[in-house]
């Protein structure tokens, strides 16, 4: 924890205790390099950095976080100071090396959160080595196996959580963020009665550069020449925060021969009867100018996939697509950045986690109207 004195209103002062929870990422491939990337460009974040587990060194660490063929050079003073150690803008941030979690130094770091990012330990023997091992909680950077582990989705559920509900959570997988918020306003605005997703996927680490052994047989095909349909729990895993929509929605996902950014095509029967493309845009248009400001947006220009590399949002609409057949069918097409968004909510649900940390912002001598303004912008007292 850190002591900073701020100013409050009037004349008064106030020292407030500003504690930074710790956190280590476990694998740095394409979702842990975009992790952190995230959460360095967030001002004032609650969350520290303190220790990376990479199989592939300090090194290799540093020049891979630096030079990125999707996201190019990073604009952030990236340092090998030590055989185990890198500086990211001064910041130092250790580098472990061990395919076992329960090797790992969590307890001597004394490392709060660990963001798991391997796609690995992702059940709650796998996840709860890190917690053996001296991590307080775990956050899964895909969808989790087991009832036991809650799954948030920011923009549709992250309010249900608290601190006590688990030590693993989920993040679910980049597709169900991006599926999730837009299957909300619809079923809010129009009723969802059933509905089938494909999403057009680009491809994978998990898949083959050239044709070899994989579990899935398409799968193990090349990547970079074809499409490969495969399996995906995404349309299924919305009722994990969506209860409502529990077996109304399944999918597939096609593999594209395309590095980056991919597309949800859903198409839904409704219980409204009678609306219109545009009444469906508006719709969308209300959510991402309100409650999913950030989550959500909609876009009207003629873009491809390449213009939503690095979008920050969970899903964008794109709203020339959208199509009403008969009265009560309906389709949807949103484009999300499968790295880049998806890593900007794992930073957004590790924030939540802090911000629900008991006594992580102590105040002592606080101003008492600054408190309740700080609560009630719209009072009265509180205008300037």
């Amino acid at each position: 924890a850190r002591l900073a004195p701020v100013q409050a209103t009037g004349s008064s002062q106030k020292q407030v205790t500003e504690a930074k929870l710790k956190v280590a990422i476990n694998g740095f491939g394409r979702i842990g390099r975009n992790f952190l990337r995230c959460w360095v460009g967030r001002e004032n974040s609650p969350l520290e950095v303190v220790a990376i587990n990479d199989s592939g060194g300090v090194k290799q660490a540093a020049h891979l976080l630096k030079y990125d063929s999707m996201l190019g050079t990073f604009k952030a003073d990236v340092k090998v100071i030590s055989e185990t150690a890198l500086a990211v803008n001064g910041k130092t941030i250790e580098i472990v090396s061990s395919r076992d979690p329960l090797q790992l130094p969590w307890a001597k770091m004394g490392v709060d959160l660990v963001i798991e990012g391997t796609g690995v330990f992702i059940d709650g023997p796998g996840a709860g080595k890190h917690i053996i091992a001296g991590a307080k909680k775990v956050l899964i950077t895909a969808p989790a196996k087991g009832a036991e582990i809650p799954t948030y989705v920011v923009g549709v559920n992250e309010k249900d959580y608290t601190h006590d509900v688990s030590n693993i959570i989920s993040n679910a997988s980049c597709t169900t963020n991006c599926l999730a918020p837009f299957a909300k306003v619809l079923d809010e605005n129009f009723g969802i009665v059933k509905g089938t997703m494909t999403t057009t996927h680009s491809y994978t680490g998990d898949q083959r550069l050239l044709d070899a052994s994989h579990r899935d047989l398409r799968r193990a095909r090349a990547a970079a020449f074809n499409i490969v349909p495969t399996s995906t729990g995404a349309a299924k895993a919305v009722s994990l925060v969506l209860p409502k929509l529990k077996g109304k929605l399944n999918g597939i996902a096609l593999r594209v021969p395309t590095p980056n950014v991919s597309v949800v095509d859903l198409v839904i029967n409704t219980t409204k009867k009678g609306m219109t493309a545009e009444e469906v845009n508006a719709a969308f248009r209300k959510e991402a100018n309100g409650a999913m400001k950030g989550i959500l947006a909609v876009s009207d220009l003629p873009l491809v996939s390449i213009d939503f590399r690095c979008s920050d949002v969970s899903c964008t609409i794109d709203s020339s697509l959208t199509m009403v057949m008969g009265d009560d069918m309906v389709k949807v097409v949103a484009w999300y950045g499968n790295e880049w968004g998806y890593s900007q909510r794992v930073v957004d649900l590790a924030d939540i986690v802090a911000n629900n940390w008991p006594g992580m912002v102590q105040e002592t001598g606080s101003d008492p109207l600054e408190t309740f303004c700080n609560t009630n912008p719209d009072a009265d007292e509180c205008r300037v």
